[in-house]
C-alpha cells in the first residue's frame, strides 16, 4: 500500500478523488483499509488548513433562539431577569461562568463557543 502525507492542495484534491472511488469498498478489505487511512489523512489536513472558529457567543445564543423558536423571556432560567437577558443579547454585559454552563446545558451550545469574548466587545 503506497500512501504518502497530504502536503499540498493538489495532494488533497487527489486524495479526495481517490476516496470517492473507494467509497463502495467493504470493511476489512484492502480497499476498505486504504479508505480508512486516506480519510484519516484528509481529516488531519482539513483540521490543520480549514479550522473553523467558534461563533460569537451572542450570535450562537441568537441562532439557537431562532432555531428553537425561543423568546428572550425563555432565557430567564439560564441568564436571569429579562433586563439581564437583554443586556447579554445587546452586548452590554458579558456572560458569567454560571450563565455559560446553564446555556450550554439548556440550549446545547458548545461551551467553547460561549467562553469566547464577543466580537462587538473586542472591537470596542
Amino acid at each position: 500500500m503506497n500512501i504518502k502525507p497530504i502536503r499540498t492542495k493538489t495532494d488533497y484534491r487527489a486524495t479526495l478523488a481517490e476516496i470517492e472511488t473507494l467509497m463502495g469498498a467493504r470493511a476489512n478489505s484492502p480497499g476498505g483499509e486504504r479508505l480508512d487511512i486516506l480519510v484519516t489523512l484528509v481529516e488531519a489536513y482539513e483540521r490543520k488548513h480549514f479550522s473553523l472558529a467558534h461563533p460569537d457567543p451572542v450570535e450562537a445564543i441568537k441562532f439557537q433562539m431562532d432555531q428553537k423558536g425561543l423568546t428572550p423571556k425563555d432565557l430567564e432560567p439560564m441568564i436571569g431577569r429579562l433586563n439581564r437577558v437583554y443586556e447579554i443579547l445587546n452586548y452590554k454585559r458579558p456572560l458569567t461562568l454560571k450563565m455559560i454552563w446553564k446555556l450550554h446545558r439548556g440550549l446545547g451550545i458548545p461551551a467553547e463557543s460561549l467562553i469566547r469574548q464577543p466580537e462587538e466587545i473586542r472591537a470596542a
